[in-house]
């Protein structure tokens, strides 16, 4: 290789550099640097020999050449710090070798070839960062477009089992066992790179590594998806979310079930998407919402048209009270959701113990319904969260 060197660069840039040892002082900097491999600079070390003796600035092309190596440096995995290590070392070390410092022969003409090299290095080191730092953000783009890509399609539950799972590999997931999946909605949509989300990131990976943790946006959501086998995951989910937007009201975290094998992904994320959407619709002041809890919502809404039928049933004679059902609806889910008791309702609704009692008088005389009687108090309930869900009586009938 030395031979090879010398004799390619011998006569570099018009003649000017002579027998200087190239390959050595790439050899000795190589050394100096760590082990980096010395082909890094084979445009470094000539463009240093010209420049002492003609004092001219490095060329477009040479420029060119050095943003190249590091481009190629990025792409090939060799760390900023090394390419930047070996060329550094590689300056000081042809440093007495270079024909123009040789060769001078008075303080003034050293001096002169010196701030020439010395400037040279600079140019070619800021060309090198700018060459490597281009090939990382084209990199960084690239992966950031796999991982959506990937993402969409897992949610989506889209794409060949087998290659899904290579794919899932590649971000720390193994989609054979069981996973479940926790989302964060907002007033405000989540997004790639923002501060809520690298902050989750950061938080749960801190504490529970890398691998069965992925932590992504999907149509403004926060997602977070983990190994059924790892413990705790969703809880910590939700207290970093909240930990840094505790200040949003709008914020509502909904935690899938577990579900095994390709399809649990899938399964998991609608159901924590569904849970949250029943948070809104029902207006629950929970802000972290587990489906497990929320199934008889879904069961209720399996079958449309016996939901329906059951709220138009129950509660359709609430049409009839003076100002039209809103009031007395909203009187009754308050009442359900304080288990019960006048007080708590009224505190709740800002309304007066005698106003809640006389809401619930008129609910029993339109309705025929009774609350001190439990299968009538059942269906009152059934049919109000049904009535909720299906925006009744504005909403379809």
């Amino acid at each position: 290789m030395t031979a090879r060197w010398d004799r390619e660069h011998r006569h570099d840039a018009g003649g000017h550099v002579d027998h200087l040892p190239f390959a050595e002082i790439a050899a000795r900097a190589s050394a100096d640097a760590g082990g980096v491999p010395a082909q890094w600079l084979r445009d470094y070390l000539p463009l240093l020999a010209d420049v002492s003796q003609t004092g001219r600035r490095p060329g477009a092309a040479a420029l060119a050449r050095m943003r190249e190596c590091g481009e190629t440096a990025a792409r090939d995995g060799v760390p900023l710090r090394a390419i930047i290590d070996v060329h550094l070392s590689a300056t000081w070390l042809a440093w007495p070798s270079l024909p123009g410092i040789v060769r001078s022969r008075r303080a003034e003409e050293l001096r002169s070839a010196g701030e020439a090299v010395f400037k040279a290095a600079d140019r070619s080191i800021v060309a090198l960062v700018e060459g490597y730092e281009a090939a990382q953000r084209l990199m960084i783009r690239r992966e950031e477009a796999l991982r959506r890509e990937f993402i969409d399609d897992l949610l989506h539950g889209r794409g060949d089992v087998g290659t899904l799972a290579e794919r899932a590999e590649r971000f720390g997931l193994r989609l054979a066992g069981a996973h479940v999946v926790a989302i964060a909605e907002a007033e405000q949509p989540f997004f790639d790179g923002g501060p809520v989300s690298r902050h989750v990131e950061a938080s749960l990976l801190s504490r529970f590594g890398l691998r069965d943790i992925l932590i992504a946006t999907k149509e403004g959501l926060l997602v977070c998806i983990s190994s059924g086998y790892v413990k705790g995951v969703s809880e910590a989910f939700g207290s970093a979310v909240q930990e840094i937007m505790s200040g949003d009201p709008s914020l509502r975290i909904g935690v899938g079930r577990t579900h095994h094998g390709f399809g649990g992904v899938v399964r998991s994320f609608e159901e924590a998407r569904s849970v949250v959407s029943f948070a809104h619709r029902l207006e629950l002041p929970e802000r972290i919402l587990h489906a497990s809890d929320l199934l008889v919502l879904q069961v209720l809404l399996r079958d449309n048209a016996a939901i329906s039928q059951l709220v138009e049933a129950v509660l359709g004679p609430l049409r009839t009270a003076r100002g039209g059902p809103g009031a007395l609806l909203e009187t009754l889910f308050a009442y359900f959701a304080a288990q019960g008791v006048a007080t708590t309702t009224a505190r709740r609704l800002h309304l007066g113990v005698r106003t809640v009692t006389y809401r619930l008088q008129r609910i029993r005389e339109l309705t025929g319904y009774d609350l001190n009687n439990p299968i009538q108090r059942h269906a009152l309930e059934t049919a109000t969260l049904g009535a909720r869900l299906l925006g009744w009586p504005d909403g379809p009938s």
